[in-house]
């Protein structure tokens, strides 16, 4: 996955609008304009696409940490100038105070499974030898679980809209006497 991808998913996953995203990149102590906002946002083939740099991500999601959870007391964290899935993924689940259980469930809920070492392996240090790559299905699949439990979808369409029968209509479900 692409940066530009992760910022266009959570921003679609907690309906930001430009001004919250400009302000969630300021609480990172990063000043963006609504026109960077606007191009990284942009589909991949359009020609004002801009790319998203792995530190203006690492702000972006720093901030989304303490917009979600406050202000840590002391020094703030400097952001990352690398990221990896691994380094998106702790971000959101702390951004989001998940426990593993929370992020298990929330895994399930995109139809995909795993245990809990296994997920632990994702959260350790590069160097510890039970440390594991994550992959962009999984990072994918966690974010399609966060979008399914904290998006709130509302029926746009007629016909996603459940059909209420008035009583004198007969159910083409109805038994035959």
């Amino acid at each position: 996955m692409t940066n530009n991808d992760v910022l266009r998913r959570v921003r679609y996953i907690f309906n930001f609008n430009d001004r919250t995203m400009i302000e969630i990149f300021g609480l990172a102590d990063t000043q963006v304009t609504r026109a960077d906002v606007s191009c990284w946002l942009k589909k991949n083939d359009d020609e004002d696409y801009k790319s998203l740099n792995d530190l203006q991500l690492a702000c972006f999601l720093n901030g989304l940490i303490v917009k979600k959870r406050g202000k840590r007391e002391g020094v703030q964290p400097k952001s990352e100038k690398t990221l990896n899935n691994n380094k998106i993924f702790m971000k959101l689940k702390i951004a989001l105070s998940l426990k593993a259980e929370a992020v298990l469930d929330l895994l399930i809920l995109a139809n995909f499974q795993m245990s809990k070492h296994e997920l632990s392996a994702f959260f350790r240090k590069p160097d510890h030898k039970h440390y594991r790559v994550c992959k962009d299905q999984i990072l994918r699949n966690f974010l399609q679980g966060i979008q399914l439990k904290y998006r709130k979808e509302k029926p746009s369409t007629p016909e996603a809209k459940p059909k209420i029968m008035k009583t004198k209509e007969k159910s083409p479900y109805q038994w035959k006497k």
